[in-house]
């Protein structure tokens, strides 16, 4: 019992610290889009169609920090719809979303605010409460997964400063498809497959990178028929029990990516009958300044002059890669150019942070990174069976289809994106970017000294040393310390250089996004 009322304090603190981190993000975004002037950027901007009153400019000094860049992209869809042939690269349920809240929760604020305001404004409680919310469903993924609370704590506290705060804030999709992808994630963790089969469509509908997370439901369901198939194979099971089964396992996989994957073909085929059937959007339903700047800036309108775009006459007809290639040159090694040194240099820290979190589980686990952990591993704590392998922490079994997965979107991302959205493409997707850092933090910081739990090994996996017994500033035996990463900022002199390291990199990035993003200059 007290075990189970020690690990409720964590999720409380980890709400009112991304509360606190949401709140002072508003403010200091507000305060330094009033301090620093915006940069002119060649970047989209639509005119306004109505003529804003005092609250809207209200409104826009307060939160207009928010409202640059790609975000423009997502309010102009959730005012306009998908008008030109480059909005079809922002999946729709995040925009559906904006309008839906600005015109059923804010529809009193119809007298006082315009429809855009109203869309910004919902975009800014949405994001904060979809982060919030993200930040205590990693708490309870990190709890399953690694098996330790505290580490569990460290990464959801860390994920509140995470070095894509500004994307999470902004009126960008990045929290929503947190919240979705952690969730699924968490409910896949407990079996509830048709829970987490749902969540992970709607995922897939607000980011095309979702659907790769089939993935998890597919090793899922493929590792668990392994461990029947080891567990059935003394009691003499038969060819037509195994046939049977990997029928089954076979049906759930096709079943699987056709469920994920759905949206994405959906709001394909939309693309496709706006723009590839005739007379299916005429001009005249254009707003005549939204109509100018198409013509202005060569944006493809549906239906214009009767032209169907080169995509159309593909045998498969997707929307989405013409735009990545066309509007954004996006492709296999198209980003690596003298000019981008700066940029990969902005992405360097979490390329390290990903590719040093799977060569220390690799080598941590070599025969289970061999076998994909589908061989049930001998149980652990046996005099000499696999007694040195933990089955608590960043190094645990559990971990390994979440370090595929991040793999999988690092080396994609760094070989066929714009290389500097990989910092907010892993901070939104994956929790090992959290795990890891955790993991760091956790093992090899001397001023981290957590109260005594079964569930935690007060050993550092790696070099087998026992952790340092340094008291730390606030703990308190028996309850919840002060967050952590507070005691470390407020000590920092006392840090060690890697801890110094890891929360420079996700403050520097946290603020600097703020600065940067808020005022129309280039960031990740």
């Amino acid at each position: 019992m007290m075990l189970k009322e020690r690990r409720d304090l964590y999720l409380p603190e980890v709400i009112w610290f991304a509360v606190a981190c949401r709140v002072l993000t508003l403010l200091l975004q507000a305060l330094l889009n009033l301090l620093i002037p915006d940069h002119e950027a060649d970047a989209f901007t639509p005119p306004r169609l109505s003529e804003p009153n005092l609250c809207d400019w209200l409104l826009e000094w307060l939160l207009g920090g928010l409202s640059r860049w790609d975000a423009e992209h997502f309010l102009f869809i959730a005012e306009h719809g998908y008008l030109y042939e480059h909005n079809y690269a922002f999946f729709p349920l995040y925009p559906l979303s904006l309008r839906a809240m600005a015109e059923v929760v804010l529809w009193p604020l119809q007298g006082v605010l315009r429809l855009r305001s109203r869309l910004l404004l919902s975009a800014v409680l949405l994001n904060a409460t979809f982060s919030v919310l993200a930040s205590a469903v990693l708490y309870e993924l990190g709890h399953v997964v690694l098996r330790c609370r505290k580490l569990a704590f460290l990464s959801a506290t860390l994920f509140c400063l995470s070095p894509a705060n500004v994307f999470m804030a902004a009126a960008y999709s990045e929290s929503m498809f947190a919240l979705l992808a952690f969730s699924a994630m968490w409910q896949l963790e407990g079996r509830q497959l048709w829970t987490s089969g749902l969540l992970f469509s709607l995922a897939a509908s607000v980011r095309s990178n979702g659907v790769i997370n089939a993935g998890f439901i597919v090793y899922s369901q493929t590792k668990h028929l392994a461990f029947q198939l080891q567990a059935g194979a003394g009691c003499g099971v038969k060819l037509p029990q195994i046939l049977g089964r990997f029928s089954s396992l076979a049906a759930s996989v096709v079943l699987t990516f056709a469920g994920v994957s759905l949206p994405f073909a959906l709001f394909q085929f939309y693309a496709y009958l706006r723009f590839c059937e005739p007379d299916s959007d005429p001009e005249h339903t254009v707003p005549r300044p939204l109509l100018q700047l198409a013509l202005e800036k060569g944006y493809r309108v549906a239906g214009m002059n009767g032209v169907k775009p080169l995509w159309c006459s593909w045998s498969f007809p997707i929307v989405y890669t013409y735009i990545q290639d066309t509007y954004w040159n996006v492709g296999f090694l198209r980003y690596f150019e003298p000019k981008q040194i700066p940029n990969f240099l902005l992405a360097a820290p979490v390329i390290v942070l990903g590719l040093w979190s799977a060569w220390l589980y690799t080598t941590t686990n070599p025969q289970l990174c061999l076998t994909l952990g589908f061989v049930r591993r001998r149980a652990e704590g046996r005099k000499g069976e696999n007694s040195d392998k933990p089955e608590v922490g960043f190094c645990c079994s559990s971990v390994f289809v979440y370090i595929v997965h991040a793999m999988a979107l690092l080396v994609f991302g760094t070989l066929c994106m714009h290389v500097q959205v990989l910092t907010r493409f892993l901070g939104s997707s994956t929790p090992i970017l959290y795990w890891f850092s955790a993991h760091l933090l956790h093992n090899y910081e001397p001023l981290l000294l957590w109260d005594e739990d079964p569930s935690v090994q007060n050993v550092a996996p790696l070099s087998g040393k026992p952790k340092p017994s340094i008291s730390f500033p606030g703990s308190i035996r028996g309850q919840v310390s002060k967050n952590p990463i507070v005691g470390l900022l407020l000590n920092w002199r006392m840090c060690t250089p890697l801890t110094r390291c890891i929360l420079g990199y996700f403050l520097s990035y946290w603020l600097l996004g703020l600065i940067l993003h808020c005022n129309f200059l280039p960031w990740t």
